[in-house]
């Protein structure tokens, strides 16, 4: 588990299973590269996993404000190992693998993007829907307006957690380090809801030539299916597929069904 400078920014990963294949993996917000541990115990015998923590979670430095942190754990992405690698992404991650195909094509063999929170996709689609999004962080934002930090990482996680996931079921130093890292949440708001890095408005996603699996819960709040079904419509060459019973952490809470999902997938995707 080393921990070294990669794009610019120190980085600690950890590496995971002995098959044949390089992956790479990028986690959600608020969480850390452990939490792929279940998931890639399913893979092991398929797939040589690296999993980074990205800037502000996990044991990589704390967040810096240095610059767009999308971009940034991009460049940390682009750093690991030589591709063509399949890269697999949950939340925010997702919005990370599909800004690294579209930045370093060479390193990307295929895409599995597990809800990908890429949400100025569906603000797109769907009239009206920002507005809606924001009648629900409506919480969120009244505690960050208080500077309340506590209470709105635990409106987020409510909005985003699983209902198996309550915030007061959570230890209490996962819950002290989960507001620690809210900040860095902040930071994302530009790249994932406002395309910042021009993904959507470019066109560059329609572009994208790898096979790509979308994944997302059936319990998953509403927003998230419309994301994957508006990246289904650009990507040429993407699935999308609903787990049942499960909601935006089934990597972590469905790693069996999940794991059968992309090893099914990566079946049809040569090495």
């Amino acid at each position: 588990m080393p921990k070294d400078t990669r794009g610019g920014y120190p980085t600690f990963w950890r590496e995971f299973g002995h098959g044949p294949r390089e992956a790479l993996m990028i986690h959600c917000s608020l969480s850390h590269s452990g939490a792929w541990t279940a998931l890639a115990g399913q893979l092991s015998d398929l797939l040589h996993m690296t999993a980074f923590d990205i800037p502000g979670h996990g044991r990589s430095d704390d967040w810096d404000n240095r610059a767009d942190i999308q971009a940034v754990t991009t460049a940390m992405a682009a750093d690991f190992p030589a591709g063509p690698v399949d890269v697999i992404g949950h939340s925010f991650g997702g919005t990370v693998a599909l800004r690294l195909a579209i930045e370093h094509p060479q390193l990307v063999r295929s895409l599995t993007l597990i809800e990908p929170v890429f949400f100025a996709v569906a603000f797109a689609d769907v009239p009206g829907l920002l507005e809606r999004h924001r009648a629900r962080e409506a919480a969120q934002m009244e505690a960050m307006a208080r500077g309340d930090m506590t209470a709105a990482t635990k409106a987020f996680n409510e909005l985003w957690g699983d209902e198996d996931m309550p915030w007061d079921s959570l230890p209490e130093q996962m819950r002290q380090n989960m507001t620690k890292r809210f900040g860095a949440i902040i930071s994302a708001r530009p790249a994932v809801e406002e395309d910042s890095g021009r993904m959507l408005s470019s066109g560059a996603l329609e572009t994208i030539p790898y096979p790509t699996l979308l994944l997302e819960g059936a319990k998953s709040p509403e927003i998230l299916g419309l994301v994957n079904e508006g990246l289904e419509r650009r990507l040429p060459h993407a699935r999308r597929v609903i787990v049942p019973d499960s909601g935006h952490m089934l990597p972590i809470t469905h790693p069996q069904e999940v794991g059968t999902l992309i090893r099914d997938f990566l079946g049809g995707v040569p090495a």
